[in-house]
Formats: structure tokens, sequence, C-alpha cells
């Protein structure tokens, strides 16, 4: 693990590079003014943010200017690292002004320049780190990111080569006595803490099986089903969406049982490694956790209750997870495809019964997932049955949800509370425009295109190409908008939004105020997480290879999270500003902590990013 940048470091790193742009030539610099590359070198530091992942030869390519002065810039150019010769020169086009720690900012666009090679960008007297472009520059990311998935299973964990939590558990609101016992053992365990929500693991489950099925010649078999190396004839994607489908079946084991949640934030008693969990939920320390019944009414065992409405949010969910798995499975193991086939019709049933949310129980603290939204459940629950019967009627509900919540509400707004609306996009509109009629696909498309220009009468307000709010999990929105963005351009070929898109993929891997990635370990030699909010690498240094931590927040957030307090020199000191901080620091849980339905809607677009970018070609569409 790489050391931990210090605010002494930056400074210097800052001095350097003003040193270094002194000392070449006026000759290496022929076409930028003096005046106006000493004027920056004298008012202020600058610096330049890049996708450290490197650019594609036929992608998008920019980088973003940001300055500590007011000074304006006119030029930049990409260097090759190798020669330090000058390969392309440009314009850095619109001042787009102030934003966060930067009074001054600018895109640099070198879209136009396609050589494979190792580069930086210099404008003034700032350097970026050192690049690559080439076709191969997100080639084994998705797989790279399951290895974080295999460490948040529960059950056997084969990170830790150590089984966890196999006493799951009792239930509780449900129509069988309180204190049932019931084997809901298995599944992923949501974040840093350990608890389990069917919510984000269902949500996973089918990001991970529409990855495989999209982009099937991306991914490797590298381990067993148990996550253990080796082989077994499956790719590791199809075997992780397996890990929870095997959990989603223990939740959903009768047709009219449906449970939510397994254990709670009694759960938040410091840290320690899942295999070593103490936790007393009254069945003993390290015993039985409760397994939470989807009733549709609020729930909440201890001081806090949450508001929950229905049920088909959490069964619009099981129904598109076990509705795709039967598809998927149809032409490998029959039987197993027709299981899953009948759980995704009683799933459905069960929403339809019961219209409305239900959202996570709540405990010892007022927080918990606030989900307010669920015909987009139910409208890709219904998609996924019509695709795989056939039935028109599916057809026919999927597109009335779909007209009662055309955009994902937070698209467009400044803030919203915690996974309101969720999941962060819809997959629905894309899975039944894929099969509509053309006045219909039209029409589906045009809300997908409705919500990016919500986001985008924002973003193409600042240099970064900001839309997205800075709520908690905002990296798991940009994750989702890019997804959104992505499957239009399938859709429909336009590339109007490509810059936008690939804007919101850069911001995760270091084109940011803050000059870091926001996955761990990816890529290897940039500058990532190194003190994430997580056990294993608090207390044992063990890496979280993959993880996508939560993302920066509004100041305002986190100086009103409870529990919150850095514990080391903030590396980021000088690029915190009032309106978003980001910290890398166990501390700061708002902004640095994994999570696994984050990481598993990453692994869908990294393999889409793989693809396009020219590996994967045999994948199918």
């Amino acid at each position: 693990m790489k050391r931990k940048k210090t605010l002494l470091g930056l400074v210097l790193a800052a001095l350097i590079l003003t040193a270094n742009a002194i000392a070449f030539s006026n000759k290496a610099l022929p076409d930028f003014e003096e005046s106006s590359l000493a004027g920056i070198a004298a008012k202020g530091p600058a610096w330049i943010r890049i996708n450290q992942l490197g650019y594609t030869p036929g992608g998008i390519k920019v980088a973003v200017w940001g300055s500590k002065s007011e000074e304006r810039l006119k030029r930049f150019e990409l260097v090759d690292a190798q020669t330090n010769k000058v390969v392309f020169k440009g314009k850095s086009g619109q001042a787009y002004g102030a934003y966060g720690p930067f009074k001054a900012s600018y895109r640099l666009n070198f879209t136009e320049f396609s050589k494979p090679g190792r580069y930086f960008l210099r404008a003034g007297a700032a350097s970026s780190p050192v690049f690559r472009i080439d076709v191969d520059v997100y080639k084994g990311t998705a797989d790279f990111a399951l290895r974080y998935m295999r460490q948040q299973r529960s059950g056997f964990n084969p990170y830790l080569k150590d089984s966890c939590h196999t006493q799951d558990g009792y239930t509780m609101y449900g129509p069988m006595p309180d204190s049932t016992l019931i084997d809901v053992s298995g599944g992923w365990h949501d974040a840093s803490d350990y608890l389990q929500y069917a919510t984000t693991s269902a949500n996973a489950t089918y990001h991970l099986l529409a990855a495989y099925r999209d982009f099937p010649g991306v991914f490797t078999d590298q381990h067993q089903g148990n996550g253990l190396e080796g082989t077994n004839g499956v790719a590791d994607v199809l075997d992780e969406a397996r890990w929870g489908l095997t959990w989603l079946l223990k939740l959903h084991p009768r047709e009219d049982w449906l449970f939510n949640q397994l254990a709670d934030d009694r759960d938040h008693q410091g840290m320690r490694l899942p295999t070593q969990d103490p936790v007393d939920y009254g069945m003993g320390k390290g015993g039985a956790r409760p397994v939470y019944f989807a009733t549709g009414e609020p729930q909440g065992l201890g001081k806090y209750k949450n508001r929950a409405t229905g049920v088909a949010s959490i069964a619009g969910k099981f129904t598109s997870a076990f509705g795709l798995a039967a598809q998927i499975y149809s032409g490998q193991d029959k039987e197993l495809s027709n299981l899953f086939g009948q759980k995704a019709l009683s799933a459905y049933k069960l929403g339809l019964a019961k219209p409305g949310v239900t959202q996570t129980a709540p405990n010892r603290a007022p927080y918990f997932y606030e989900e307010d939204n669920w015909v987009d459940d139910m409208q890709l629950g219904a998609a996924a049955l019509y695709q795989l019967t056939g039935n028109q009627e599916y057809f026919k509900q999927a597109y009335t949800y779909g007209l009662q919540e055309k955009v994902t509400p937070w698209m467009g707004a400044d803030t919203a509370r915690h996974y309101q609306w969720y999941p962060f996009h819809n997959f629905g509109h894309f899975e039944l425009a894929k099969k509509a009629d053309t006045g219909t696909k039209a029409e589906l498309i045009g809300f997908y295109q409705e919500g990016i220009e919500r986001v985008y009468a924002k973003a193409k307000k600042n240099a970064f190409y900001r839309g997205v709010p800075f709520i908690w999990c905002s990296n798991n929105l940009t994750t989702s908008f890019a997804i959104q963005n992505h499957l239009y351009r399938e859709l429909t070929g336009d590339q109007t939004y490509a810059e936008l898109e690939q804007a919101n993929i850069d911001w995760l891997f270091g084109c940011n105020p803050w000059g870091t990635s926001m996955v761990y370990g990816l890529p290897a030699e940039g500058d990532t997480p190194v003190d994430p909010h997580s056990a294993f690498t608090h207390l044992f240094k063990f890496p979280i290879d993959g993880g996508l931590v939560d993302g920066p927040v509004y100041g305002s957030i986190f100086n009103n999270l409870k529990g919150i307090k850095l514990y080391g020199e903030d590396a980021y000191a000088e690029f915190q500003s009032g309106l978003v901080v980001y910290h890398d620091d166990f501390g700061d849980y708002s902004t640095n902590e994994p999570t696994m339905d984050g990481t598993a809607s990453l692994i869908y677009l990294l393999a889409a990013k793989e693809h396009s970018s020219g590996e994967g070609k045999q994948a199918k569409k």
C-alpha cells in the first residue's frame, strides 16, 4: 500500500511543477504567451486533473485545469512522456470560472489526438500526472472490481477463507412467531458494516447479471463458485450473481413470504472482521441476527422507525433479478431457470398486492434507506417477465408503470434524502425499449433524454461537467448516471451526451477537485483511497481492491452527520470547500466508505467501457 500523501507533499509538488514550468525554454512553449504563463506561476498554484486509468484512442479525452488564482488560460499542450516532445497543442476554450476550491477552471479537450502512448498535459505552470492513451485502459477493470464483491460475502468468505454469520437468522414482523429461526445465511454485507439489505442486494444482482448478458466477453473465469481461486467453467461475474441469487431465494422461500433485511444498526459496535463478529442481537454473542419480514408497514425495533407504505419496491427488485436469471440460465440449467421464473412471478404478485415502498428498518439511529419510489422497480420486474414469457400483458403493465415515473426524481435536483430515489437510474426504460414498437421506443428514449438534460443543464456550467448532487453516496449516483447515458447511446446511437457521460466516468477516476480515484486500488499506480472506512484496511491493512467509496458530500451534510471524526491530517485540505468535501480518512464514513451495490453498478459500467473500447467484441447484444 502506498504511503498516504500529506499536505506538505502537495505543496512541494506544486512548487516543483512551478519550477519545472519556469525551466522550460520559450522554444518549448512557442504558442504560449509569456505574460500569461508568468502570471499563473506568480499568482497561485494550478492543477490538471485527469482520468488516471487513461483514455482510449477513439474516445473522449478531456482533462480539467483548476487554479487558486483568477488568471485566464489560453492554451495547453500534450507532451510525450518518453521523449518530452510536444505532440499536440490545443486552445483551452471557455472559462468556467470558480468551482469548489478553484477560482478559475477550464476543460482541456484533446479528443482529436489518438496515438497510443504515455503522455502528460502541460498548461501554464501546471503539469498533469503521466497517463496512457491505449485501447486497453479499461481491460480487466470490471473483473478487478469483482474482488470487492467476493470480499463482501457473508456465509463463507473466500478472502478470509473462513465463515461468518452462519446462524442467521430469527424472524421479526412475520406471519410466523417472532424469533422463529430460519436459514438466511449468505449474500453480501452491504458496506463496511455487516447489515444486509434485499433492496441493494437485488439491485446489485441485477447489474451483475446484466453485465454478463451484455458483455460476457470481458469477464474471465479465475474463481470457483465459492470465490476461491480456480476455474469452474463459469465466468466469475456469473458466479458472483449466483451468490446473490442464492441469498434472494432464501429471502423469498414461499409464494407469500418475502424478507427485506438481515440485522440492523445494533451492528454498529466498533470495527471488527465479519468472522470475528461478537454482536449480541438477543441470541447470544455472535448468534443469530434478526431478519425483517416485508409487511409494507413502518418497522423499527428500537427508538426509530421507517415510513414504509407497501411491498412493491422490494418485490419488483426480486422480480427483475429472478426474471433476468431465468433468461440467462434457460440455456444452461433448465431446472434452475424454471425455479427463478417461478420466484419472479410470485414476487411480482406480492408487489401487485401491496403497492408502495419498503424502506430499511432503523433501530438506535435515525439513518435508514429512505426509498420513496416503487413504480420503477415494478416496471423493470414486469419488463423482465415480458422478456421471459412473451406475455403482452406484462409489457402493458411495464409501460404503464414507466409513465408514472418517466425520470428518476433526483436527476436535476440539488439534493435528496439517503437512497430516496433508488435505484439511481431506471433500467426498465431500456429493457422495455429493446422490445417496443417504434413509437413506444422513441417515447421511452425520450424519458432517458429528459433525465440526462436535467443533469446536463447544471453540468455544463462547470468545468468538471458536474450535475450530480453531492448527497450521501454521490459516487453511486455518478455511476448510475453514466450508465443511463450509455443505455441512451445504445438505444439511439446519438453521441450528443458522450462527453457528459465520459466526464462522469473521469470524475470517478481522478478528474475531480481532489485529483484522486474513488475506487480502491484502481489504477494500481494511481492516487486512490488508502484509508477507507473499513475494518479490513483499518485493523489489518488488508486491501479492499475494487471497492467504490461513497464519494464527496456537500459541506452542509458533512458538518451535520453524527459520529464523524478525522483521525489523520487531511491530505486534501487544500481542495476542500464550502460546497463539497471528500476525505481519505477512516473516520469519515460519509465520503470514504465503500458500498457493495455501488461497486456492482460500477462493474456494469466498466464492462461496458471495456467492451466499447475494442475488447470483448465477441460479446452478445
